[in-house]
């Protein structure tokens, strides 16, 4: 199977496991704030990937090599997801996920710079038609942005910053490796911003499972991410995720009532031309292994 169609594969998983996080966030953000919805989440996923490595044999692979560019890449993932979660919290899923995804815009700049990847005229114009329907999605009004747009718009760049260096990672790294990297320093970034000001929750009975739900849904993510990073260009994979909007949509529309626009419908047809275009052509320049 062609590398590129298992990449987009993979992402499939990827925008499932997001979803349901987008679920599990915004049901939980009535007892934890965002630093203690990480803390939680990376300590839970500590031992998810450790049982893991032990029973795959693969935690021989954890090393201590490449650890700036592990920094790096989880400082850019940590500012990025608590934004996410805080933006669930005030504008509606749809918007939420419509915003975060410029992050395919910012790989772009950054892909380049990071990666030495090529900046071919199909993903600009695939990047461009894909933006036009964010737009056509939430219709931004300047005079009144709110801190939530700005919150999850700024999430996008850390998201991206994220994307770009797993993919860098991944030359040199295996995913196991760079799950484990992810969830101990994700732990301490948690810890240290949470405990900031003495003061750290402990989840309640009834918000323990959505935070489970929050940390096995969040390393699938990853997981299903990372493995598509190894298999595609950060530029091709990354807008394969705006197939969450549509999805994201309904969800909110049935559970909490959210209304469900032509715009949105409009925006996300949009969005899947753009993609759909970009990877029959990522397709034909590459043979089918």
């Amino acid at each position: 199977m062609n590398a590129t169609l298992r990449a987009c594969l993979w992402m499939t998983g990827a925008i499932l496991s997001f979803t349901l996080m987008a679920v599990a966030g915004r049901e939980v953000s009535l007892d934890l704030d965002t630093f203690e919805i990480m803390l939680f989440r990376s300590l839970i996923g500590i031992g998810v990937v450790l049982s893991f490595a032990g029973l795959t044999g693969t935690w021989r692979q954890i090393s201590c090599q490449q650890l700036p560019l592990h920094f790096i890449r989880n400082l850019g993932h940590f500012a990025g997801q608590n934004l996410w979660f805080y933006a669930l919290t005030v504008l509606p899923l749809a918007q939420v996920f419509a915003l975060e995804f410029t992050t395919p815009f910012w790989v772009m700049v950054l892909a380049p710079l990071v990666l030495g990847e090529a900046l071919t005229k199909n993903r600009i114009l695939a990047a461009l038609v894909g933006f036009i329907g964010i737009l056509v999605v939430t219709r931004p009004n300047p005079s009144s942005f709110e801190i939530g747009q700005l919150a999850a718009a700024a999430a996008a760049i850390g998201f991206a910053a994220s994307a770009v260096f797993t993919r860098l990672l991944t030359r040199r790294q295996s995913v196991t490796c760079i799950l484990f990297w992810l969830t101990v320093m994700q732990a301490i970034f948690g810890l240290i911003c949470a405990g900031f000001d003495g003061q750290i929750r402990v989840p309640s009975t009834e918000s323990l499972p959505w935070v489970v739900v929050i940390a096995l849904a969040g390393l699938l993510a990853h997981y299903c991410i990372t493995t598509a990073l190894s298999l595609a260009p950060a530029s091709v994979v990354i807008p394969v995720d705006f197939a969450r909007l549509p999805i994201i949509a309904i969800v909110g529309m049935i559970f909490y009532h959210e209304p469900f626009e032509v715009f949105v419908l409009l925006g996300a047809l949009i969005i899947f031309g753009a993609n759909y275009a970009n990877i029959r052509f990522e397709l034909r320049e590459k043979p089918v292994t």
